[in-house]
Protein backbone atom coordinates (compact mmCIF):
# COMPACT_ATOMS: atom_id res chain seq x y z
CA UNK A 1 0.00 0.00 0.00
CA UNK A 2 2.71 2.12 0.78
CA UNK A 3 3.91 1.95 -3.36
CA UNK A 4 1.66 4.72 -4.76
CA UNK A 5 2.92 7.18 -2.84
CA UNK A 6 6.43 6.65 -3.21
CA UNK A 7 6.29 6.43 -6.65
CA UNK A 8 4.70 9.31 -6.80
CA UNK A 9 7.58 10.69 -5.01
CA UNK A 10 9.69 10.23 -7.79
CA UNK A 11 7.91 11.33 -10.32
CA UNK A 12 7.28 14.83 -8.59
CA UNK A 13 10.87 15.14 -8.32
CA UNK A 14 12.26 18.89 -9.02
CA UNK A 15 14.33 19.24 -12.05
CA UNK A 16 17.04 20.52 -8.75
CA UNK A 17 16.81 17.08 -7.42
CA UNK A 18 20.00 15.25 -7.01
CA UNK A 19 18.21 12.61 -8.75
CA UNK A 20 18.76 14.28 -11.87
CA UNK A 21 22.30 12.42 -11.92
CA UNK A 22 22.20 9.60 -14.15
CA UNK A 23 21.28 5.98 -12.42
CA UNK A 24 22.86 2.57 -13.61
CA UNK A 25 21.57 -0.59 -12.97
CA UNK A 26 24.19 -3.52 -14.64
CA UNK A 27 22.05 -6.63 -15.13
CA UNK A 28 24.01 -9.67 -15.41
CA UNK A 29 23.20 -13.08 -16.43
CA UNK A 30 25.12 -16.78 -15.26
CA UNK A 31 26.52 -18.68 -18.04
CA UNK A 32 24.24 -17.16 -21.10
CA UNK A 33 25.45 -17.93 -24.38
CA UNK A 34 26.35 -15.90 -27.37
CA UNK A 35 23.16 -17.36 -29.74
CA UNK A 36 20.96 -17.70 -26.58
CA UNK A 37 19.11 -14.30 -27.13
CA UNK A 38 16.85 -13.40 -29.72
CA UNK A 39 18.54 -10.76 -31.22
CA UNK A 40 21.62 -12.65 -31.51
CA UNK A 41 20.28 -15.47 -33.58
CA UNK A 42 18.49 -17.61 -30.83
CA UNK A 43 15.29 -19.27 -32.85
CA UNK A 44 13.94 -21.47 -30.24
CA UNK A 45 13.85 -19.21 -26.88
CA UNK A 46 11.68 -16.26 -27.18
CA UNK A 47 13.77 -13.47 -25.40
CA UNK A 48 11.04 -10.30 -25.56
CA UNK A 49 12.50 -7.75 -23.65
CA UNK A 50 16.37 -8.14 -24.61
CA UNK A 51 14.98 -7.80 -27.78
CA UNK A 52 13.52 -4.51 -27.06
CA UNK A 53 16.52 -3.20 -25.36
CA UNK A 54 18.45 -3.78 -28.06
CA UNK A 55 15.63 -2.39 -30.54
CA UNK A 56 15.55 0.51 -27.95
CA UNK A 57 19.35 0.94 -27.55
CA UNK A 58 22.91 -0.24 -28.45
CA UNK A 59 23.77 -4.06 -29.24
CA UNK A 60 27.37 -4.61 -29.24
CA UNK A 61 28.65 -7.73 -31.65
CA UNK A 62 32.55 -8.14 -29.95
CA UNK A 63 32.31 -7.72 -26.12
CA UNK A 64 33.91 -10.05 -24.34
CA UNK A 65 33.46 -11.26 -20.67
CA UNK A 66 36.06 -10.63 -17.65
CA UNK A 67 36.87 -14.73 -17.74
CA UNK A 68 35.58 -18.05 -18.93
CA UNK A 69 33.98 -18.47 -15.76
CA UNK A 70 32.24 -16.84 -12.39
CA UNK A 71 34.27 -15.84 -10.10
CA UNK A 72 37.23 -14.02 -12.12
CA UNK A 73 35.02 -12.68 -14.85
CA UNK A 74 32.85 -10.87 -11.87
CA UNK A 75 36.12 -10.03 -10.52
CA UNK A 76 36.93 -7.96 -13.87
CA UNK A 77 33.79 -6.50 -13.77
CA UNK A 78 33.80 -5.34 -10.55
CA UNK A 79 37.51 -4.04 -10.08
CA UNK A 80 38.34 -2.64 -13.77
CA UNK A 81 41.66 -4.89 -13.81
CA UNK A 82 42.02 -7.62 -16.70
CA UNK A 83 42.98 -11.46 -15.68
CA UNK A 84 46.53 -10.40 -15.71
CA UNK A 85 45.83 -8.48 -12.59
CA UNK A 86 42.96 -9.21 -11.08
CA UNK A 87 43.12 -10.62 -7.39
CA UNK A 88 40.77 -13.58 -8.19
CA UNK A 89 41.79 -15.19 -11.30
CA UNK A 90 39.50 -18.87 -10.93
CA UNK A 91 36.80 -20.21 -8.33
CA UNK A 92 38.47 -20.84 -5.27
CA UNK A 93 36.31 -22.49 -2.63
CA UNK A 94 36.65 -20.69 0.42
CA UNK A 95 36.17 -23.76 2.97
CA UNK A 96 39.16 -25.47 1.20
CA UNK A 97 41.22 -22.77 2.08
CA UNK A 98 40.37 -21.33 5.51
CA UNK A 99 37.99 -24.11 7.14
CA UNK A 100 36.67 -20.81 9.45
CA UNK A 101 34.35 -20.93 6.29
CA UNK A 102 31.69 -22.39 4.87
CA UNK A 103 30.84 -20.89 2.29
CA UNK A 104 31.89 -18.43 -0.17
CA UNK A 105 34.91 -18.13 -2.40
CA UNK A 106 38.61 -16.78 -2.36
CA UNK A 107 37.90 -13.13 -1.22
CA UNK A 108 38.85 -9.80 -3.07
CA UNK A 109 41.36 -7.89 -0.82
CA UNK A 110 40.51 -4.87 1.46
CA UNK A 111 42.84 -2.93 -0.84
CA UNK A 112 40.52 -3.50 -3.80
CA UNK A 113 38.45 -0.47 -4.81
CA UNK A 114 35.80 -1.45 -6.64
CA UNK A 115 32.68 0.09 -8.50
CA UNK A 116 30.17 -0.15 -6.46
CA UNK A 117 32.27 1.68 -4.29
CA UNK A 118 33.35 4.66 -7.03
CA UNK A 119 29.10 4.83 -6.61
CA UNK A 120 28.86 5.00 -3.23
CA UNK A 121 31.82 7.55 -2.57
CA UNK A 122 29.84 9.55 -4.90
CA UNK A 123 26.93 9.54 -2.80
CA UNK A 124 25.03 6.88 -4.73
CA UNK A 125 22.72 4.25 -2.98
CA UNK A 126 24.17 1.04 -4.25
CA UNK A 127 22.47 -1.96 -4.30
CA UNK A 128 23.06 -5.80 -5.55
CA UNK A 129 20.85 -8.56 -5.42
CA UNK A 130 21.81 -12.20 -6.64
CA UNK A 131 25.20 -14.56 -7.03
CA UNK A 132 28.43 -12.43 -5.41
CA UNK A 133 31.03 -14.95 -5.77
CA UNK A 134 34.03 -12.62 -4.13
CA UNK A 135 34.16 -13.08 -0.61
CA UNK A 136 32.14 -14.75 2.09
CA UNK A 137 30.59 -12.94 4.97
CA UNK A 138 33.12 -12.19 7.32
CA UNK A 139 35.94 -11.66 5.39
CA UNK A 140 37.29 -8.87 3.27
CA UNK A 141 35.33 -9.30 0.14
CA UNK A 142 32.03 -9.52 1.45
CA UNK A 143 29.59 -7.51 -0.48
CA UNK A 144 28.57 -4.68 2.43
CA UNK A 145 32.52 -4.20 2.81
CA UNK A 146 32.79 -3.57 -1.33
CA UNK A 147 30.82 -0.97 -1.86
CA UNK A 148 27.20 -2.41 -1.30
CA UNK A 149 24.81 -0.71 1.24
CA UNK A 150 22.10 -3.52 0.40
CA UNK A 151 23.11 -6.96 -1.09
CA UNK A 152 20.33 -9.61 -1.00
CA UNK A 153 20.92 -13.31 -2.32
CA UNK A 154 23.41 -15.73 -2.92
CA UNK A 155 26.97 -14.91 -1.72
CA UNK A 156 28.15 -18.38 -2.17
CA UNK A 157 28.25 -19.63 -5.88
CA UNK A 158 28.11 -23.57 -5.16
CA UNK A 159 25.05 -22.68 -2.99
CA UNK A 160 23.83 -21.21 -6.09
CA UNK A 161 23.65 -24.77 -7.61
CA UNK A 162 20.48 -24.46 -6.21
CA UNK A 163 17.26 -22.41 -6.94
CA UNK A 164 15.52 -23.54 -3.41
CA UNK A 165 18.43 -23.29 -1.32
CA UNK A 166 18.49 -23.56 2.50
CA UNK A 167 19.16 -19.86 2.74
CA UNK A 168 20.39 -16.74 0.98
CA UNK A 169 21.94 -13.13 2.48
CA UNK A 170 20.66 -10.11 3.34
CA UNK A 171 24.07 -7.85 3.92
CA UNK A 172 25.61 -10.15 7.10
CA UNK A 173 21.85 -11.79 7.75
CA UNK A 174 21.45 -15.34 6.74
CA UNK A 175 17.83 -15.82 5.59
CA UNK A 176 16.34 -19.15 5.62
CA UNK A 177 14.07 -19.78 3.06
CA UNK A 178 13.58 -23.60 2.43
CA UNK A 179 13.49 -25.83 6.16
CA UNK A 180 13.40 -28.42 2.64
CA UNK A 181 16.04 -27.57 0.39
CA UNK A 182 16.24 -29.24 -2.77
CA UNK A 183 20.07 -29.97 -3.33
CA UNK A 184 22.11 -28.64 -6.39
CA UNK A 185 23.86 -32.24 -7.09
CA UNK A 186 21.86 -35.28 -7.25
CA UNK A 187 21.51 -38.11 -9.94
CA UNK A 188 18.60 -40.79 -10.38
CA UNK A 189 20.02 -43.63 -12.65
CA UNK A 190 16.58 -45.29 -12.47
CA UNK A 191 13.09 -44.78 -12.59
CA UNK A 192 10.66 -42.53 -13.75
CA UNK A 193 11.88 -38.94 -13.14
CA UNK A 194 9.66 -36.19 -11.78
CA UNK A 195 9.75 -32.79 -11.61
CA UNK A 196 7.81 -32.25 -9.01
CA UNK A 197 10.83 -34.14 -7.15
CA UNK A 198 13.06 -31.25 -7.48
CA UNK A 199 10.81 -28.74 -6.52
CA UNK A 200 11.11 -26.62 -3.09
CA UNK A 201 9.81 -24.49 -1.07
CA UNK A 202 10.37 -21.19 -1.75
CA UNK A 203 12.23 -20.04 -5.17
CA UNK A 204 15.17 -17.84 -4.37
CA UNK A 205 15.28 -15.84 -7.72
CA UNK A 206 11.97 -15.04 -7.57
CA UNK A 207 12.93 -13.23 -4.02
CA UNK A 208 15.67 -11.65 -5.52
CA UNK A 209 13.40 -9.93 -8.64
CA UNK A 210 11.09 -8.58 -6.06
CA UNK A 211 14.16 -7.22 -4.06
CA UNK A 212 15.13 -5.64 -7.55
CA UNK A 213 11.63 -4.04 -7.93
CA UNK A 214 11.92 -2.56 -4.14
CA UNK A 215 15.09 -1.20 -4.22
CA UNK A 216 14.03 0.95 -7.33
CA UNK A 217 11.01 1.85 -5.38
CA UNK A 218 12.75 3.16 -2.66
CA UNK A 219 16.12 4.44 -4.00
CA UNK A 220 14.29 6.47 -6.60
CA UNK A 221 13.98 10.17 -5.08
CA UNK A 222 18.39 9.60 -5.22
CA UNK A 223 20.89 8.12 -7.69
CA UNK A 224 21.81 4.62 -7.54
CA UNK A 225 23.54 1.61 -8.51
CA UNK A 226 21.89 -1.55 -8.95
CA UNK A 227 23.85 -4.69 -9.35
CA UNK A 228 21.91 -7.88 -10.62
CA UNK A 229 23.78 -10.54 -11.11
CA UNK A 230 21.18 -13.13 -11.66
CA UNK A 231 21.71 -16.73 -11.78
CA UNK A 232 19.64 -18.26 -14.79
CA UNK A 233 20.72 -19.89 -17.08
CA UNK A 234 23.55 -21.81 -14.95
CA UNK A 235 22.51 -24.89 -13.36
CA UNK A 236 21.26 -26.53 -11.66
CA UNK A 237 18.15 -26.29 -13.71
CA UNK A 238 15.52 -25.69 -11.12
CA UNK A 239 12.70 -23.68 -12.80
CA UNK A 240 9.13 -23.67 -11.75
CA UNK A 241 6.57 -26.14 -13.27
CA UNK A 242 4.86 -23.06 -15.17
CA UNK A 243 8.02 -21.97 -17.16
CA UNK A 244 8.61 -25.29 -18.12
CA UNK A 245 5.67 -25.72 -19.08
CA UNK A 246 5.65 -22.99 -21.94
CA UNK A 247 7.79 -25.27 -24.44
CA UNK A 248 7.14 -28.12 -26.84
CA UNK A 249 6.89 -31.80 -24.87
CA UNK A 250 7.66 -32.85 -28.33
CA UNK A 251 11.17 -31.62 -27.76
CA UNK A 252 12.06 -33.70 -25.04
CA UNK A 253 12.71 -37.61 -25.98
CA UNK A 254 15.45 -37.92 -23.27
CA UNK A 255 15.33 -37.56 -19.30
CA UNK A 256 18.51 -35.84 -18.26
CA UNK A 257 19.86 -38.54 -15.09
CA UNK A 258 22.52 -35.59 -13.84
CA UNK A 259 25.11 -38.18 -15.37
CA UNK A 260 26.60 -34.92 -15.81
CA UNK A 261 26.28 -33.52 -12.88
CA UNK A 262 24.00 -31.19 -10.97
CA UNK A 263 20.14 -32.77 -10.90
CA UNK A 264 17.89 -34.72 -13.52
CA UNK A 265 15.00 -32.90 -15.06
CA UNK A 266 12.37 -34.89 -16.75
CA UNK A 267 12.57 -32.30 -19.79
CA UNK A 268 15.92 -30.93 -20.28
CA UNK A 269 15.33 -28.45 -23.53
CA UNK A 270 12.56 -27.42 -22.33
CA UNK A 271 13.84 -26.81 -18.63
CA UNK A 272 16.74 -25.07 -19.60
CA UNK A 273 15.02 -22.41 -22.20
CA UNK A 274 12.59 -21.89 -19.29
CA UNK A 275 15.33 -20.39 -17.35
CA UNK A 276 16.16 -17.97 -20.54
CA UNK A 277 12.91 -17.29 -20.06
CA UNK A 278 12.31 -16.18 -16.89
CA UNK A 279 15.83 -14.37 -17.38
CA UNK A 280 14.20 -12.42 -20.18
CA UNK A 281 10.89 -11.95 -17.87
CA UNK A 282 13.12 -10.18 -15.21
CA UNK A 283 14.94 -7.66 -17.06
CA UNK A 284 11.20 -6.57 -18.12
CA UNK A 285 10.24 -6.34 -15.00
CA UNK A 286 13.06 -4.16 -14.01
CA UNK A 287 12.27 -2.20 -17.18
CA UNK A 288 9.03 -1.53 -15.99
CA UNK A 289 9.59 -0.55 -12.19
CA UNK A 290 12.24 1.96 -13.21
CA UNK A 291 9.36 3.61 -16.02
CA UNK A 292 6.85 3.01 -13.04
CA UNK A 293 8.93 5.16 -10.62
CA UNK A 294 9.63 7.50 -13.87
CA UNK A 295 13.66 7.29 -13.70
CA UNK A 296 14.01 5.14 -17.32
CA UNK A 297 14.80 8.22 -18.93
CA UNK A 298 17.89 8.84 -17.02
CA UNK A 299 19.22 5.53 -16.20
CA UNK A 300 21.66 3.93 -17.94
CA UNK A 301 20.84 -0.40 -18.08
CA UNK A 302 23.65 -2.28 -19.55
CA UNK A 303 22.98 -6.29 -19.74
CA UNK A 304 25.59 -8.75 -20.23
CA UNK A 305 26.74 -12.23 -19.31
CA UNK A 306 29.28 -13.40 -17.16
CA UNK A 307 30.92 -16.33 -19.63
CA UNK A 308 29.77 -18.09 -22.07
CA UNK A 309 27.29 -21.52 -22.21
CA UNK A 310 28.40 -24.61 -20.45
CA UNK A 311 30.18 -27.30 -21.49
CA UNK A 312 30.06 -31.26 -22.56
CA UNK A 313 31.54 -33.60 -20.19
CA UNK A 314 31.13 -37.10 -21.13
CA UNK A 315 31.80 -37.68 -24.60
CA UNK A 316 29.02 -40.75 -25.26
CA UNK A 317 26.17 -37.93 -24.42
CA UNK A 318 24.76 -34.77 -25.75
CA UNK A 319 24.08 -33.48 -22.68
CA UNK A 320 26.66 -31.00 -21.68
CA UNK A 321 26.99 -30.13 -17.67
CA UNK A 322 24.21 -30.22 -15.87
CA UNK A 323 21.57 -31.60 -18.83
CA UNK A 324 22.31 -28.69 -21.47
CA UNK A 325 21.88 -29.16 -24.69
CA UNK A 326 24.27 -26.46 -26.47
CA UNK A 327 24.06 -27.94 -30.00
CA UNK A 328 19.69 -28.08 -29.73
CA UNK A 329 19.79 -24.10 -29.10
CA UNK A 330 22.82 -23.01 -31.61
CA UNK A 331 24.09 -21.74 -27.92
CA UNK A 332 27.69 -20.93 -29.42
CA UNK A 333 26.27 -19.48 -33.10
CA UNK A 334 29.32 -21.18 -34.67
CA UNK A 335 31.82 -19.78 -32.03
CA UNK A 336 34.29 -22.22 -31.23
CA UNK A 337 34.43 -23.13 -27.39
CA UNK A 338 32.27 -23.08 -24.33
CA UNK A 339 32.40 -22.12 -21.02
CA UNK A 340 36.05 -22.59 -18.84
CA UNK A 341 37.30 -22.09 -22.56
CA UNK A 342 39.23 -18.60 -23.51
CA UNK A 343 38.17 -19.74 -27.39
CA UNK A 344 35.26 -17.19 -28.39
CA UNK A 345 32.55 -19.14 -27.50
CA UNK A 346 33.42 -19.07 -23.42
CA UNK A 347 34.45 -15.65 -23.83
CA UNK A 348 32.02 -13.79 -26.41
CA UNK A 349 28.97 -12.74 -24.80
CA UNK A 350 25.66 -11.02 -25.67
CA UNK A 351 25.56 -7.17 -24.78
CA UNK A 352 23.11 -4.79 -24.30
CA UNK A 353 23.32 -0.99 -23.40
CA UNK A 354 19.93 1.37 -23.10
CA UNK A 355 19.46 5.19 -22.16
CA UNK A 356 16.96 7.04 -24.49
CA UNK A 357 17.70 10.23 -25.97
CA UNK A 358 21.70 9.27 -25.07
CA UNK A 359 22.40 6.08 -26.78
CA UNK A 360 21.31 6.10 -30.52
CA UNK A 361 17.90 3.20 -30.53
CA UNK A 362 18.67 -0.01 -33.08
CA UNK A 363 22.06 0.35 -33.10
CA UNK A 364 24.54 -2.43 -33.89
CA UNK A 365 28.28 -2.06 -32.70
CA UNK A 366 31.61 -3.64 -33.80
CA UNK A 367 34.03 -1.89 -31.11
CA UNK A 368 35.58 -4.70 -29.32
CA UNK A 369 35.48 -4.09 -25.82
CA UNK A 370 35.23 -6.31 -22.05
CA UNK A 371 34.37 -6.51 -18.68
CA UNK A 372 37.46 -4.08 -17.92
CA UNK A 373 36.03 -1.62 -19.59
CA UNK A 374 32.50 -1.19 -17.88
CA UNK A 375 34.59 0.78 -14.79
CA UNK A 376 36.04 3.31 -17.20
CA UNK A 377 32.77 3.54 -18.85
CA UNK A 378 30.50 3.80 -16.07
CA UNK A 379 32.96 6.70 -14.50
CA UNK A 380 32.58 8.89 -17.52
CA UNK A 381 28.86 8.03 -18.16
CA UNK A 382 27.82 9.34 -14.41
CA UNK A 383 30.53 11.77 -13.79
CA UNK A 384 32.70 9.59 -11.70
CA UNK A 385 36.36 10.47 -10.23
CA UNK A 386 38.13 7.75 -11.99
CA UNK A 387 40.60 5.84 -9.97
CA UNK A 388 44.30 4.82 -11.24
CA UNK A 389 45.71 2.01 -12.56
CA UNK A 390 42.48 0.69 -14.59
CA UNK A 391 43.13 -1.71 -17.45
CA UNK A 392 40.05 -0.93 -19.64
CA UNK A 393 38.97 1.94 -21.66
CA UNK A 394 35.82 4.26 -21.86
CA UNK A 395 33.11 2.92 -24.13
CA UNK A 396 30.87 5.99 -23.41
CA UNK A 397 32.42 7.86 -26.81
CA UNK A 398 31.23 4.41 -28.50
CA UNK A 399 27.29 4.46 -26.62
CA UNK A 400 26.51 8.04 -27.24
CA UNK A 401 27.36 7.88 -30.30
CA UNK A 402 30.37 10.14 -30.97
CA UNK A 403 32.52 7.41 -32.71
CA UNK A 404 31.26 4.67 -34.71
CA UNK A 405 33.88 1.78 -34.10
CA UNK A 406 36.47 2.73 -31.41
CA UNK A 407 40.14 1.47 -32.18
CA UNK A 408 41.70 0.12 -28.96
CA UNK A 409 44.79 1.44 -27.35
CA UNK A 410 44.84 -1.32 -24.92
CA UNK A 411 44.92 -5.17 -25.70
CA UNK A 412 42.42 -7.28 -24.22
CA UNK A 413 44.14 -9.68 -21.94
CA UNK A 414 43.13 -13.37 -19.98
CA UNK A 415 44.83 -15.16 -18.14
CA UNK A 416 43.15 -17.95 -16.59
CA UNK A 417 44.96 -21.03 -14.48
CA UNK A 418 41.99 -23.12 -14.65
CA UNK A 419 40.57 -25.96 -17.31
CA UNK A 420 44.61 -26.69 -17.55
CA UNK A 421 45.97 -22.97 -17.92
CA UNK A 422 45.13 -21.11 -20.52
CA UNK A 423 46.18 -17.51 -21.90
CA UNK A 424 44.19 -15.44 -24.77
CA UNK A 425 45.46 -11.46 -25.97
CA UNK A 426 43.67 -9.79 -28.31
CA UNK A 427 45.81 -7.13 -31.02
CA UNK A 428 43.25 -5.56 -33.11
CA UNK A 429 41.38 -8.02 -34.96
CA UNK A 430 44.18 -10.46 -34.05
CA UNK A 431 43.70 -13.12 -31.28
CA UNK A 432 46.18 -15.39 -29.51
CA UNK A 433 45.38 -18.48 -27.59
CA UNK A 434 48.06 -20.98 -25.35
CA UNK A 435 46.22 -24.10 -24.08
CA UNK A 436 47.43 -26.69 -21.40
CA UNK A 437 49.94 -24.83 -19.92
CA UNK A 438 49.21 -26.22 -16.20
CA UNK A 439 50.23 -29.75 -18.21
CA UNK A 440 53.50 -31.51 -19.20
CA UNK A 441 52.89 -30.47 -22.83
CA UNK A 442 51.81 -26.94 -22.66
CA UNK A 443 50.42 -26.23 -26.49
CA UNK A 444 51.84 -23.57 -29.03
CA UNK A 445 50.59 -20.16 -29.18
CA UNK A 446 47.55 -20.50 -31.95
CA UNK A 447 46.58 -16.89 -33.75
CA UNK A 448 43.30 -16.25 -35.31
CA UNK A 449 42.25 -13.40 -37.53
CA UNK A 450 38.71 -12.81 -35.96
CA UNK A 451 37.85 -10.69 -39.03
CA UNK A 452 38.29 -13.21 -41.17
CA UNK A 453 37.55 -16.09 -38.57
CA UNK A 454 35.13 -15.08 -35.71
CA UNK A 455 35.14 -19.75 -35.43
CA UNK A 456 38.70 -19.55 -34.57
CA UNK A 457 39.01 -21.91 -37.44
CA UNK A 458 42.09 -21.60 -38.83
CA UNK A 459 45.78 -20.91 -37.11
CA UNK A 460 47.48 -18.62 -38.66
CA UNK A 461 50.48 -18.70 -35.85
CA UNK A 462 53.09 -20.13 -38.58
CA UNK A 463 52.94 -16.70 -40.42
CA UNK A 464 52.84 -14.45 -37.42
CA UNK A 465 56.13 -14.98 -35.66
CA UNK A 466 56.69 -11.30 -35.02
CA UNK A 467 52.83 -10.74 -33.54
CA UNK A 468 53.65 -13.55 -31.21
CA UNK A 469 56.78 -12.30 -29.96
CA UNK A 470 54.55 -8.66 -29.80
CA UNK A 471 51.94 -10.47 -28.00
CA UNK A 472 54.24 -12.38 -25.35
CA UNK A 473 56.25 -8.34 -24.89
CA UNK A 474 52.52 -7.12 -24.02
CA UNK A 475 52.33 -10.47 -21.71
CA UNK A 476 55.25 -9.57 -19.75
CA UNK A 477 54.07 -6.23 -19.33
CA UNK A 478 51.02 -6.69 -18.30
CA UNK A 479 51.32 -9.70 -16.30
CA UNK A 480 51.53 -9.61 -12.24
CA UNK A 481 52.33 -12.78 -10.28
CA UNK A 482 49.36 -14.52 -8.26
CA UNK A 483 50.20 -16.69 -5.59
CA UNK A 484 46.68 -17.67 -5.31
CA UNK A 485 46.10 -18.35 -8.80
CA UNK A 486 49.63 -18.68 -10.40
CA UNK A 487 50.08 -19.63 -13.82
CA UNK A 488 53.43 -20.55 -16.00
CA UNK A 489 53.34 -18.77 -19.20
CA UNK A 490 56.48 -20.26 -21.22
CA UNK A 491 58.43 -17.47 -22.85
CA UNK A 492 56.38 -14.68 -20.64
CA UNK A 493 56.67 -15.17 -17.03
CA UNK A 494 59.69 -15.69 -14.63
CA UNK A 495 59.01 -19.44 -13.39
CA UNK A 496 58.36 -20.68 -16.78
CA UNK A 497 61.77 -19.64 -18.04
CA UNK A 498 63.63 -21.23 -15.17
Amino acid sequence: MKLVPLVLSCLGLSAASAAEKLNVVFILADDLGWGEVGCYGQKKIPTPNLDRMAAEGMRFTQHYSGAPVCAPSRCVLMTGKHLGRAEVRGNLSMPKVDPKYDEGQWPISENAFTLAMAFQKAGYATGAMGKWGLGPVGSTGEPNNKGFDLFFGYNCQGVAHSFYPPHIWRNTEKIIINKNPIPGHAKQPEGEIKLEDWIGETYAPKLMIAEAEKFIESSCARPFFLYLPFIEPHVSMHPPKESVDKFPAEWDDEAYRGQCGYVPHPRPRAGYAAMISDLDGYVGRVMKKLEETGVADRTLVIFSSDNGTTHPRLPATHFHVGGVDGAFFNSTAGLRGWKGSVYEGGLRVPTLAKLPGVIPAGRVNESPGYFADWFPTLCEAAGLEKPDGLDGESLWPVLTGQVAKQARSRPMIWVFPEYQGQVAIRLGGMKLVRQNLKTKAPGPWEVYDLDKDPGESNDLSASHSALIREAEEVLRREVNDNERFPLDIPGVTTAAAK
